[in-house]
């Protein structure tokens, strides 16, 4: 029999010991599943060890997840086939006659990224090599070309086909379909929010964002040769989404059409080899491996503190604090970010969402200002696409926010990281005013959904 322990006192030691372990530089998969483990045998029981099996054999056993490896898979391709150079090229000499034309190209082409690949880091890394050094040789203020980039990357987070959304999906015990649906149209506001404020800074001020030269611009016919040069990648795009969207397969059928689709695009671009192949393999063995270590070893910690009561203390103590249902939703929002600035977006997952999940749906969301509520029955996939917008702050979150340093690693060494920190703030801003829009307008999440599954 373990040591007896009040809950109050177990947070603070669980928590605490994470914080600290993190601070000092080790894996988080290592950290959350090691001190599960270290708890389990000081206050836990032999019925507790029940819990490492049967908290991971479910995910090893989970058929969704599968679609994790094939759309890494199928962005990694893309990636070695040239397509996210090629993408930006065509946008942005398509757009380059505009003030600000360069960092919209480079928004419009993160936002089909997002829906090729899924996670932010290969979009930031990407779009860090490819545009920033374009938009510093044409003369863009830093710090707006710093942000389109932050700001733009983020978006893989939540444009189907997202992992995140993924993953949630399955933790929450919801619909990977309608959560990628329901993302759509919030992916698109903020993306057209960061393309608003970067053309409305540049036509304010012309020398934040100079347009090309006049005999640098093409004409009609020039630019519509070069739009039908992503065709087909946009094609590919459109069929991984529009057989979930329409119900002909499911995210893990649609990410096998998808991968073998990236594998056409590339030979059609006559870059497919063994060599590519073997390195979008290594690339996704080495990604996939990495997150199902965090959920393994992270649900392993979660479990541990459910059994102990752990997600009943968090739920009294917010519901104690007499908030009503939109401050506990402020709440954990700022929470969020507050570990958005510490950990990954897979750890925070899998250390928030099983405790936060099961209090919403508790909770009645009927409105704010007389404006629409939530029905009980949407509560959860309302909140889940919240929660993947919510992520988007946490990674441009200062000081440890993951994008703000995935743009660092590639950077030039004039942009430092204080010029960095001060082009994400008021991205920041624009992704409080979204998050804000889709709290008080819950529509803009529920209403594709509802059409497309008829509900």
């Amino acid at each position: 029999m373990g040591l007896e322990i009040s809950i109050g006192w177990l947070t603070l030691l669980m928590f605490g010991s994470l914080a600290v372990l993190l601070m000092m530089g080790l894996p988080l998969a290592f950290v959350t599943g090691g001190l599960a483990c270290v708890f389990l045998f000081i206050f836990g029981n032999a019925a507790m060890l029940n819990i490492l099996p049967s908290r991971i054999f479910p995910y090893m056993t989970d058929y969704q997840l599968s679609a994790i490896p094939l759309f890494i898979f199928m962005a990694s391709m893309l990636e070695r086939a040239g397509l996210i150079e090629e993408l930006f090229d065509v946008i942005y000499k398509v757009l380059g006659g505009l003030r600000g034309g360069l960092a919209t190209a480079t928004i419009i082409a993160s936002t089909i990224l997002a829906a090729m690949v899924g996670v932010i880091g290969a979009a930031e890394i990407t779009m860090g090599i490819i545009a920033l050094p374009a938009m510093l040789i044409r003369k863009y203020d830093p710090q707006l070309a710093c942000g389109s980039i932050l700001a733009g990357g983020t978006l893989g987070i939540l444009i189907p086909p997202s992992i995140l959304a993924i993953i949630f999906a399955v933790v929450a015990q919801q619909s990977v379909g309608e959560l990628f649906i329901g993302a759509v149209f919030p992916g698109l506001l903020l993306s057209g929010l960061y393309i608003l404020y970067v053309t409305a800074r540049s036509y304010l001020n012309p020398a934040l964002g100079p347009a090309l030269p006049p005999e640098e611009r093409l004409n009609l016919a020039e630019k519509f040769r070069l739009l039908a040069r992503i065709v087909p990648p946009l094609i590919l795009i459109v069929l991984v989404l529009g057989v979930i969207f329409t119900g002909i397969a499911t995210p893990v059928e649609a990410a096998g059409i998808g991968t073998f689709g990236a594998l056409v695009v590339a030979a059609m671009h006559r870059r497919l080899s063994l060599t590519t192949i073997h390195q979008a393999a290594i690339t996704t063995l080495k990604a996939s491996a990495m997150v199902l270590w965090i959920i393994f070893g992270a649900s392993i910690f979660v479990g541990f503190y459910i059994v102990h009561g752990g997600q009943q203390f968090i739920a009294d103590t917010l519901i104690g604090t007499g908030l009503g249902p939109y401050g506990i939703l402020l709440v954990m929002m700022i929470m969020l970010i507050v570990l958005g600035m510490f950990l990954d977006w897979v750890g925070i997952l899998l250390l928030a969402v099983p405790i936060f999940v099961p209090l919403m749906r508790t909770l009645s969301f009927d409105g704010l200002l007389g404006l629409p509520g939530v029905a009980p029955e949407d509560v959860p996939l309302w909140f889940g696409v919240v929660y993947m917008v919510n992520m988007q702050m946490s990674f441009l979150s200062p000081p440890f926010g993951y994008a703000l340093f995935y743009l660092k690693s590639v950077a030039p060494p004039e942009i430092t990281i204080g010029t960095i920190y001060r082009a994400a703030l008021p991205f920041l801003l624009i992704q409080a005013f979204g998050l804000t829009i889709c709290v008080l307008f819950p529509d803009i999440i529920l209403w594709l959904p509802k059409l497309v599954y008829g509900r």
